[in-house]
């Protein structure tokens, strides 16, 4: 019994924090409608401004003064983010946020990097709470019984400031109907610069109060993010209730899966959003959303059109030039040549999905990366020739889709997208514990093409095959009778079932159709590297081709094409400096703020402003 209660207050101390972070993120997301990724690099925050606060604050009052200055100091910063790179995007769709607070993710690591160092810093202990405390024989760390007391009373006063004070009643009422809330008269900027401060800070003050618990490193942002993503979604997103309960249910059950099933603590708290939302589609304690409120990509435009002759020449002059690069560039150009290639087929297939189907997924790469580890796990242990695992790589990846689209299409907006990821998870967990079959951390290695591809030439002109195939059948899929119906459940589903569309069969269909093309760029992924490793299926793959797809232009065919190879050309470039996630989130930024229309959207509307372009469909 000792130990049994021991482990439940560990659960209980753990989730402080979490909960801290937690109810910051969705107290940004119910009033702004922000989903908030950078919201884990602000916990990174508090946890090194607190360790340096801590270095020149002494004693048990310097400690805790510390604790609640950092989460001030936070704060600010999240002021000064929300102020310069959120306001102006505002109004603009959900995707385009997401991806401007991604490019604050890379700007505060970096930052981080310069100010503090690439070492692990090692959190001070907390003056008075050194000990411990033996409950029935177990020991419990005094500081972790303070953490559970002082949460509640943390929780307290925000339930006391969100039901009992003006501006509570004004950030339920924004939670509800913001544009009700404009037309009273209040000031909506200052109401979300104000709740961007309350939020940043509790995810400061989280980071700041588990340093005796842990420490302060570079990796704390990706590492606490999805965990906190999962925490609001299972709480249902806007509701604090709700984040606590999630936060107290997670930990525990993370602490009792350390001790009882240690192989399941990277599974467990995805296993358990994905049974919650399939009871309670949006959350314990959440509310029903709006149709149409997330997962947007923009209010519909003109219907896209096959392109006309003069852009079709443009495609196969440079379809041209390019197959020449054997002749006049180096093999380092065809190698990369050959990666950009894989991307783009990889982002295309993600902005169909995302950009005719309107469904935004934030796990993607479970495709890409599935297909990779079809190929490679049918080579390696079945000594599968290439041409036939790369014929299966994306049956595998489809099947993959056929399952998990079942499942999610069940939801709607940042459920959906939640959900999408929570498989992604999912799978990349399966990957990296069952080391037996695929080797874990290690991934497998030595899986090459066949003798005739595996020139750096050969494989570059089989690679240029495929993936112009893959990208011209999604765009005719896009252009045939499917493409319509897929587009007709984007706009408006009600209107599209009246006139007899199956929106559901045909958002599946566009899902699975999606991660089996996906599952080809995987196949060819795995064979030009040589080897697959985890990484492939993780949330930061996922991340990626999204910010492909807003780079080159949610809104026209050819964006997931050319931002695969504006990214990966600017990776490749930028990667070789110390500092290139400061500029590569700095250009993310610049882009989603002056260009939100993506390169292919502002080369076309700059174009029909010169007169260049008289039907701007055509050059999509």
């Amino acid at each position: 019994m000792g130990f049994f209660i021991a482990q439940v207050l560990t659960g209980l101390a753990n989730a402080g924090a979490l909960f801290l972070v937690a109810s910051g993120l969705s107290l940004i997301f119910g009033v702004t409608r922000v989903v908030n990724f950078a919201h884990g690099s602000f916990y990174m925050l508090g946890a090194y401004v607190g360790y340096s606060l801590m270095q020149v604050l002494p004693g048990m009052v310097g400690f805790w003064a510390a604790m609640i200055l950092s989460g001030v100091v936070v704060g600010l910063i999240g002021v000064i983010v929300e102020f310069v790179v959120l306001r102006p995007v505002y109004k603009a769709p959900e995707l385009f946020q997401l991806v401007a607070t991604f490019g604050v993710i890379l700007v505060i690591q970096d930052l981080a990097l310069m100010i503090w160092g690439p070492v692990d810093l090692l959190g001070p202990r907390a003056p008075g709470l050194k000990g411990v405390v033996r409950i029935l024989g177990e020991p419990v760390p005094q500081y972790d019984l303070a953490l559970i007391v002082i949460t509640p009373f943390v929780a307290l006063g925000l339930w006391y400031l969100i039901t009992r004070t003006r501006l509570g009643i004004l950030v339920r009422a924004a939670t509800q109907d913001r544009e009700m809330v404009g037309a009273l008269g209040v000031n909506q900027a200052w109401l979300f610069t104000g709740v961007f401060f309350l939020g940043t800070a509790l995810a400061g003050l989280g980071g700041a109060m588990q340093l005796p618990k842990g420490g302060a490193n570079l990796l704390m942002d990706f590492n606490i993010l999805t965990t906190v993503f999962v925490v609001v979604v299972i709480g249902g997103m806007g509701s604090l209730p709700g984040a606590y309960l999630a936060a107290v249910i997670i930990s525990v059950l993370n602490v009792f899966g350390v001790v009882y099933l240690p192989q399941s603590t990277l599974v467990l708290i995805f296993v358990v959003m994905v049974i919650v939302l399939m009871v309670r589609p949006y959350g314990l304690l959440g509310r029903e959303e709006v149709a149409g409120e997330h997962g947007q990509v923009g209010e519909p435009e003109r219907p896209f059109k096959p392109a006309g002759r003069s852009a079709r020449l443009i495609v196969a002059l440079g379809l041209g030039i390019l197959a020449l690069l054997p002749v006049y560039g180096s093999s380092f150009a065809q190698v990369l040549a050959t990666d950009i290639l894989i991307f783009c087929l990889f982002a295309a297939s993600l902005h169909f999905l995302l950009g005719i189907g309107g469904l935004v997924s934030f796990g993607h790469a479970a495709y890409f990366g599935g297909g990779a580890y079809v190929a490679a796990l049918l080579v390696k242990y079945a000594d599968t020739p290439m041409e036939l695992a790369l014929i299966l790589a994306p049956l595998g990846a489809g099947m993959a889709a056929v399952i998990i689209g079942w499942v999610c299409l069940r939801l709607t907006g940042v459920y959906f997208a939640m959900l999408t990821l929570a498989f992604a998870q999912l799978l990349w967990s399966l990957v990296f514990q069952w080391g037996a079959i695929t080797g874990g951390d290690d991934g497998l290695v030595d899986i090459w093409p066949s003798a005739w591809a595996s020139g750096t030439t050969a494989y570059f002109y089989l690679t240029l095959i495929i993936c112009t195939g893959g990208i011209l059948l999604l765009r005719h899929a896009a252009h045939a009778p499917f493409g319509y119906a897929l587009r007709a459940a984007r706009d408006s589903a009600r209107q599209a079932e009246a006139t007899g569309i199956d929106t559901r069969r045909v958002q599946w269909v566009a899902f699975v159709f999606a991660g089996a093309m996906a599952g080809v760029a995987g196949g060819l992924f795995v064979f030009a590297k040589g080897s697959v490793f985890p990484n492939e299926l993780d949330i930061a793959r996922s991340f990626d081709a999204l910010i492909v797809v807003f780079l080159g232009g949610v809104k026209t065919l050819s964006g997931g094409v050319v931002g695969g190879a504006a990214f990966v050309t600017a990776k490749d470039f930028l990667s070789r400096f110390e500092y290139w996630r400061l500029a590569m989130g700095l250009l993310i930024i610049a882009v989603v703020i002056v260009a939100p229309n993506g390169i292919v959207g502002s080369l076309r509307k700059g174009g029909e402003r010169i007169g260049l372009l008289k039907t701007p469909e055509g050059t999509s």
